[in-house]
């Protein structure tokens, strides 16, 4: 399953009313998350123990896949993050909805890949220890490109503030374009261009 050797399978079930108990939700996040999730498992450990050739890592020693059947597709990502601040563990979240599936994982934020075919879907475990394996499935999963000289986390932080700087100048950008002061385009412009400067 997920291209996992079968030794990391267990198959265990999570149940909500256990995770509403524990984490001591209130009545509108148990409603929000019994709007979003109908099911879930605890589908595979991944560690030493389950994969020999993996050694653990400094920080991580197993990780679990968990399996979540979905309600609808525009799921609420707050009630997935939920459940990776809860659960005291690293996770890979596999979400479900009818035919398709989507790789979600918390590093910093949550991350999540594009959606896919079930039977498609492939968990890759590239790396000598599990902080490597952890750290290319959280590449993979985001798209992320590793600069000389950044972490994973470090990359990530940069992504998101290059994000910000091009939505803004995408925003500046439309303003010009509607805006009829020759003074007030030229302001604009001088924005968009010290934005710029900081990609």
């Amino acid at each position: 399953m997920y291209g996992l050797p079968q030794r990391t399978e267990i198959n265990k079930p999570l149940h909500k009313t256990k995770v509403f108990e524990k984490f001591d939700l209130t009545a509108s996040q148990r409603d929000s998350f019994d709007a979003d999730i109908s099911r879930m498992f605890i589908t595979h450990v991944v560690a030493e123990s389950t994969i020999p050739t993996i050694k653990a890592g400094n920080e991580i020693a197993d990780f679990y896949i968990i399996e979540i059947s979905l309600k609808r597709r525009e799921y609420a990502p707050k009630n997935i993050e939920l459940l990776a601040k809860f659960i005291p563990r690293k996770i890979l979240f596999v979400l479900h909805f009818e035919e398709q599936a989507q790789l979600a994982i918390h590093h910093t934020k949550l991350i999540c890949s594009a959606w896919q075919q079930c039977d498609t879907l492939n968990i890759p475990l590239t790396g000598l220890d599990l902080d490597a394996v952890w750290e290319n499935i959280v590449a993979t999963i985001g798209s992320i490109t590793v600069q000389e000289g950044n972490t994973l986390t470090e990359q990530i932080k940069s992504d998101e503030q290059r994000a910000k700087v091009l939505a803004q100048i995408a925003m500046l950008e439309r303003k010009m374009a509607n805006e009829k002061q020759p003074r007030r385009k030229r302001e604009y412009f001088e924005q968009i261009k010290k934005l710029k400067m900081l990609l």
